[in-house]
């Protein structure tokens, strides 16, 4: 029973998320900006584990930003191609490089200047990881000259933390999976992350602390390349039906994902 329970919610899951869309269609303006290539190519980074997961063995991808990426293929009629990469940055040199026609990443104003992005749909939180023994008691003690903070480089908390860090030391790696296992190899004094992620690589190592609060709010969004405007108008009205339908809300629920909101509805 416990299995045939389990096979009946996912049926029910999955059928509410197919839903009517209340979004108009899209104009054939918005689908040529969206599918240069007849598909819409989508750039999918596995490396946030709120986002996306790969599968080590069949390297099959799921996850809110997949779910996300299907629909809006299905409302677009066209095929979806799922580009798969193992950081943010990757994701976004490829909306940079025209490799991909969207990604899912977080909001920064650095990006910004070759992205158009929709509103948030889910807002995560960054959080500091420091070992067990440390001095480190609050977020406010983190800024500290000799502080060595390890960071995946160019993510969303990077850029946030290039910004406000003033005293302590930022040493980068290239994934977000990858933090925490520098920041033990090299004994550095803090690990910066997705909450998310930072806790699931504390149940691997032992002997380490999470900081109580976060220092940021990262803001998850969809975006495509500048100068597509008829698509990223689409996009901002496709993202605020998924939110408002309760579709982010569910995929959240189906894949497992807790302690992740669905963000508030864009301003007007």
């Amino acid at each position: 029973m416990p299995r045939l329970a389990s096979a009946l919610l996912s049926i029910i899951l999955l059928a509410a998320c197919s839903m009517t869309p209340t979004t108009p269609a899209p104009s054939a303006a918005a689908v040529a900006q969206l599918t240069p290539t007849g598909k819409l190519r989508a750039a999918i980074n596995y490396g946030n584990a709120v986002l996306a997961r790969r599968d080590a063995t069949t390297g099959e991808l799921g996850g809110v930003s997949v779910d996300l990426a299907r629909e809006l293929a299905k409302r677009l009629g066209v095929e979806l191609q799922l580009l798969p990469f193992d950081a943010a940055n990757k994701s976004v040199e490829a909306i940079r490089n025209k490799q991909a026609d969207i990604a899912f990443f977080a909001i920064d104003p650095l990006r910004g200047a070759d992205t158009d992005y929709t509103a948030a749909y889910v807002v995560i939180e960054g959080t500091y990881v420091v070992p067990q023994a440390s001095n480190i008691k609050v977020n406010a003690d983190v800024d500290k000259p000799g502080t060595r903070i390890a960071v995946a480089a160019k993510s969303a908390y990077d850029l946030f933390l290039s910004r406000e860090i003033k005293r302590a030391a930022l040493v980068r790696t290239v994934t977000s999976a990858g933090v925490v296992d520098m920041f033990v190899e090299q004994k550095l004094d803090v690990a910066a992350g997705v909450k998310q992620q930072l806790e699931k690589d504390m149940r691997r190592i032992p002997g380490l602390r999470m900081l109580d609060g976060r220092f940021m709010e990262i803001n998850q969004a969809m975006g495509t390349s500048k100068g597509r405007d008829e698509g990223i108008k689409y996009m901002r009205a496709f993202v605020e039906e998924m939110k408002a339908s309760g579709f982010v809300a569910k995929a959240l629920e189906r894949h497992r994902i807790d302690g992740v909101v669905v963000a508030p509805p864009a301003a007007r």
